[in-house]
């Protein structure tokens, strides 16, 4: 069957990172990244809202051989799409029913995509993106205190054990949960001899080394002289 068409609407240093990571996984470097310039609001223009009305990236086009266009919008939903197309190369438990491996999978998929970004966004936005005054340092402490209290003791308590998230073999959710604990280690969390050593084994799969060859790029807080946090709504 004819492979699909993949472009990624990316910026560096971003959620779309852990997705560019995917894709060099199962498709090496057969795919389009279009660099989507968010500082300079590129992704309030009307042409990349009718992509994605949500005003941000990551955006995977998935062009289809009929010509078929969607447009995926939630970076874990893509991951775990991505896995799931490209069975053969064993990112993911095949969902067989009642599959309790497969389900402890897709929980620590989703944890990362959901209940761990969220905290580290809170933060993120409250420390770079908002003005000063919409900022909240209550949120700030709050995240941060959940982080290091009820985050990093889960992931530690299985990286302990194993050296992947989800046991001895790499899975598609290392890529969300390896790109969380890099995005934490940024602000100073997941700071254990623990977390230090799975980034070391993640990165230096070629995979991550080509998805963050343009990490240096990114600056945490947009330029002073931005419209962008006129527009900006979190």
């Amino acid at each position: 069957m004819e492979t699909p068409r993949f472009k990624l609407y990316h910026y560096p240093g971003t959620r779309s990172a852990r997705v560019k990571w995917m894709l060099h996984e199962v498709l090496d470097d057969d795919f389009e990244v279009e660099i989507v310039p968010v500082y300079e609001g590129k992704q309030y223009e009307p042409e990349y809202l009718e992509k994605n009305p949500n005003h941000c990236v990551p955006t995977l086009e998935v062009i289809m051989p009929d010509g078929r266009v969607v447009h995926m919008l939630e970076s874990g939903a893509m991951v775990t799409f991505l896995a799931d197309a490209f069975p053969e190369k064993g990112l993911a438990p095949p969902p067989h029913p009642f599959s309790l491996e497969r389900a402890e999978y897709l929980q620590m998929l989703y944890f990362g995509a959901s209940w761990m970004d969220m905290m580290l966004w809170q933060i993120r936005v409250h420390e770079h993106l908002l003005r000063d005054d919409e900022k909240d340092p209550r949120t700030i402490r709050r995240y941060r205190d959940k982080l290091v209290n009820e985050v990093e003791p889960q992931l530690r308590k299985r990286l302990e054990r194993h050296p992947f998230i989800c046991g001895d073999a790499f899975t598609a959710a290392d890529c969300v949960i390896g790109h969380n604990v890099a995005w934490a280690r940024g602000y100073g969390l997941c700071q254990d001899e623990v977390f230090r050593g799975y980034l070391s084994r993640v990165s230096k799969r070629p995979a991550f080394v080509k998805a963050f060859a343009d990490a240096r790029s990114f600056q945490p807080k947009p330029p002073d002289d931005t419209e962008l946090l006129e527009r900006f709504t979190g």
